[in-house]
């Protein structure tokens, strides 16, 4: 599958304002929000992405292989499952510090076009050869 890089990086931009807003407000309920469009987003697509491609009917100039944004929305999803874990146990520092990771994360890729989850992504898929190639030596 492929993914228009603008759709990422419009979920990025909507989902630094969410968690943003999680900061700002500590509402768990906005981070449930924002865990389930992570979840969606590893599953199958964000529900921000398909809010743009709703919206920008052009077609994109170039695509690229949606792997790397999804493990990025897994990224994201374990941070924010942290995050909400943090917010319901009352373990303040916790949902603080992950919820901050997952919108600098998300900020990244939104004002620069860097998705760190992505990077990521591209140096587990250069380490795991390596790792198996020890292994089965």
């Amino acid at each position: 599958m492929r993914a228009d890089p603008r759709a990422l990086r419009f979920g990025a931009a909507v989902t630094s304002l969410v968690l943003a807003a999680v900061l700002v407000t500590g509402s768990s309920g906005l981070l449930t929000f924002q865990v389930l469009v992570f979840a969606c987003g590893v599953v199958w697509r964000s529900p921000y992405a398909l809010l743009f491609m709703a919206v920008v009917r052009s077609a994109p100039t170039y695509t690229e292989d949606s792997r790397p944004p999804r493990f990025a929305q897994g990224v994201g999803l374990v941070f924010g499952v942290a995050g909400l874990i943090g917010y319901l146990a009352g373990i303040t520092p916790l949902a603080l510090v992950a919820t901050a990771a997952a919108l600098l994360a998300a900020f990244l890729n939104a004002a620069f076009g860097f998705c760190l989850g992505c990077e990521m992504y591209l140096l587990v898929r250069r380490l795991l050869p390596a790792a198996t190639t020890e292994v089965s030596q």
